[in-house]
């Protein structure tokens, strides 16, 4: 259960979104001519704090999630938006779980846009969906859309989960499919209490949820991420736990006439491969996955991999680095890749300090060289990234870190090459 902070006698209980005009941090140059900014301080506030998600990318800039701050100190929906030289951060919407009960609490994972121009993401409690044992409710599944009034955003909550279906979704975003249905996950719940895969199908307005898969433990337990699609439209994703060697696996679901069938591709093994895939996956072109692990691997502090299919139907894993750092202190998202097929990710406690770093992997010959290209110090440049960055047309990266910066409470960065 996420810590329920009160904000001050000051914060009268509104929901209206306001300005916090942009107070840029630190700015730190480095000799291969890359510069780290941080673009915001989170201060624990009205304008959220422990953003634990990553930033989801709109016209003028970002949308995202803070998983405390806001009035009631449950979070908040933002707005990051870049007006000439500045940027500044809009709030949309914060949670109110305790008061109003049907409301959300944390939101741990980013948005997704729809084609309605709506923001849909979970909670990873509050709702109040039945048969939930939990006095904070199972996690929601929720709609921020703009209200009558230009500066106010309305939510809706599409779905309070009611453990049998599912329970606390964690950081891992919705996705949408061709059809305009959301995917998901949820790290508990089920019938076997170990988490779900869900697709939610919206008919006249309505919502409704399905279970495509219940984990059990020797198929997997515990996903702490979203899924992905491929060009079929299968879905592919990881959890923390279960498996064969109950340290996590990589896994598919088909679709057929007959409904969803869930195969386990590759289960770790705690060795050079790493363990606890805590991360989520992305796919290149040629249907190849990508993902990470948060501990193991030669070097102790996780490993990236790729997963290749094989034409007798096997997949084949390929350790690409072995990251260093501690245990347990490496990705916790999904990586990015480039145009060039360069992948880029975050740490949420390896480099020097071991308080999270930004990596990148270079794709030569058939090789891949790993170069940090931001080690935090926990300090005024902030610390513990969860989220995954975002790469925009001209290499700059974005992101978010958990902790740190000039409250403490996480911060919003740049990364300029």
């Amino acid at each position: 259960m996420p810590h329920l902070r009160q904000t001050g006698a000051d914060n009268i209980r509104r929901r209206f979104a306001f300005i916090l005009a942009l107070t840029c941090g630190i700015a730190t140059s480095f000799a291969s001519a890359q510069t780290y900014t941080v673009l915001h301080d989170f201060t624990g506030a009205d304008d959220g704090g422990t953003p634990f998600a990553a930033l989801t990318p709109h016209a003028s800039g970002f949308y995202g999630t803070t998983s405390t701050g806001g009035t009631r100190g449950l979070g908040t929906v933002y707005r990051f938006a870049n007006s000439g030289d500045s940027w500044q951060l809009y709030v949309l919407y914060a949670f109110d779980g305790l008061d109003n009960l049907r409301d959300g609490i944390a939101p741990y994972a980013g948005l997704v846009i729809g084609d309605d121009g709506a923001l849909y993401g979970t909670t990873h409690s509050g709702g109040q969906g039945n048969g939930c044992p939990q006095r904070y409710g199972c996690g929601t599944v929720y709609r921020v859309k703009p209200g009558a009034a230009v500066a106010v955003w309305d939510e809706a909550v599409l779905l309070g989960f009611g453990n049998t279906d599912g329970s606390n979704p964690d950081r891992g975003a919705l996705v949408f499919d061709r059809s305009g249905n959301l995917y998901g996950t949820t790290r508990s719940g089920g019938a076997d209490s170990d988490g779900t895969i869900f697709e939610m199908t919206s008919t006249r307005g309505i919502w409704r949820e399905t279970v495509l898969h219940s984990f059990n433990g020797s198929d997997g337990a515990s996903p702490l991420s979203g899924v992905a699609f491929d060009e079929q439209g299968n879905l592919y994703g990881t959890t923390s736990a279960g498996g064969a060697n109950n340290l996590g696996e990589v896994y598919r679901m088909q679709r057929s006439n007959s409904g969803w069938t869930e195969d386990v591709l590759y289960s770790f093994t705690g060795g050079a491969d790493g363990s606890i895939p805590v991360a989520g996956l992305i796919l290149d072109a040629s249907g190849n996955l990508y993902g990470a692990t948060q501990s193991g691997g030669e070097a102790g502090g996780g490993a990236v991999f790729e997963l290749s299919p094989s034409p007798n139907g096997n997949w084949n894993l390929t350790t690409l680095a072995a990251l260093p750092g501690s245990s347990s202190g490496g990705p916790a998202s999904s990586l990015v890749m480039d145009a060039s097929g360069n992948l880029y990710g975050t740490t949420s406690g390896d480099g020097s300090l071991l308080s999270g770093s930004v990596f990148k992997l270079t794709r030569s010959n058939g090789a891949w060289s790993y170069r940090s290209l931001h080690d935090f110090t926990g300090g005024a440049d902030g610390g513990t990234p969860y989220s995954s960055l975002v790469l925009d047309a001209d290499g700059n990266l974005y992101g978010t870190a958990s902790a740190g910066g000039a409250y403490g409470e996480g911060v919003i960065f740049k990364i300029s090459q």
